[in-house]
């Protein structure tokens, strides 16, 4: 596994970062989530992501890799970069949702416990809250940073002009942004043409989370919907995001793909890898099989402008 500084900081992150959205939950087989984040770190995947809402139930994926750390990775807490989130909603009540120093400083305080770790690497407003001024939600980043609590204060899906806000406030409390995370993949290319160019001109990091579109970048829908596939349960993808114009699209980047002698889903993470200020590619995996499968992604990452060309011709119109 290569290596990419965060932005004009000293951390450097692995191409290829680990997520833990879907498969570590309460709900999910634990061995399963231990082998996957056994086997990521063996291939030198050190940074693992996460959020205090992760789960189902919402704090069970902290719970996992707070298991796995105590049980089989403790005796490397100084070769991890782990990070959690704070920002959407995690308990009921006014405190439990937000942008406020109340909630993101008792998050933090949770997920802590949860995972049995004494600070973050990276601590993370997870989302631009339009009810709180952003001084408060950074200066509540800002004091999680000097409390110890965390190393780095990270930001997350924050529209433009919000995320420079950001960047302003955190670095005239010397606390800078090491980090941005937005969604990005081919057929989601907004924050690659809004926030990447932001982050770059500010000297912080990108990280892009959901590079293969929720499955519709792999060859897993190329013949249609199959029995049992995320897009049959209707919670985060849906039937009619696999249309036959997305079908006919996907063959199409699976041949480009093949020529390349990649996987659709190694393109599509070698893609967003390709682009200047990109600083790592946040996965998921529902097995050890199928992350051995992404992490390939970070093997070749050159296009050739025609390569770029055709892509950009493919995807032209798609925004998912």
């Amino acid at each position: 596994m290569n290596y990419r500084f965060s932005g004009n900081s000293g951390l450097q992150l692995p191409l290829v970062s680990l997520g833990l959205w879907h498969n570590f939950g309460s709900v999910d087989s634990y061995d399963n989530a231990r082998d996957m984040l056994l086997y990521a770190f063996d291939k030198g995947v050190t940074h693992f992501d996460i959020a205090n809402n992760y789960g189902p139930e919402p704090g069970s994926a902290e719970l996992t890799f707070g298991r796995v750390l105590r049980e089989n990775l403790y005796a490397h807490r100084d070769e991890l970069i782990i990070s959690s989130k704070a920002g959407y909603g995690m308990w009921d009540g006014p405190y439990g949702d937000g942008g406020s120093r109340k909630y993101l400083i008792a998050s933090c305080n949770q997920s802590l416990r949860r995972t049995g770790l004494e600070y973050f690497d990276i601590f993370y407003s997870h989302r631009y809250d339009p009810q709180t001024p952003i001084q408060e939600t950074m200066q509540a980043l800002v004091d999680i940073v000097r409390s110890g609590k965390a190393l780095y204060a990270g930001i997350s899906n924050y529209p433009a002009d919000k995320q420079q806000e950001c960047y302003d406030y955190l670095a005239a409390h010397d606390v800078p942004c090491v980090i941005g995370q937005y969604k990005a993949n081919m057929v989601a290319r907004q924050t690659l043409d809004e926030n990447l160019p932001v982050a770059r001109k500010n000297g912080s990091g990108f990280i892009c989370f959901s590079p293969l579109a929720q499955g519709r970048l792999t060859d897993r829908y190329l013949n249609g919907i199959p029995a049992g596939s995320r897009a049959t349960k209707g919670v985060f993808l849906k039937p009619e995001n696999i249309s036959p114009e997305v079908i006919q699209m996907t063959k199409k980047l699976n041949d480009l793909a093949a020529q390349r002698g990649q996987t659709l889903a190694e393109m599509a993470v070698a893609w967003l890898l390709a682009h200047e200020g990109v600083t790592s590619v946040i996965v998921g995996a529902s097995s050890v099989q199928q992350l051995e499968k992404n992490l390939r992604g970070a093997d070749n990452i050159v296009f050739s402008d025609e390569e770029l060309k055709t892509i950009s011709k493919l995807v032209h119109g798609f925004e998912m």
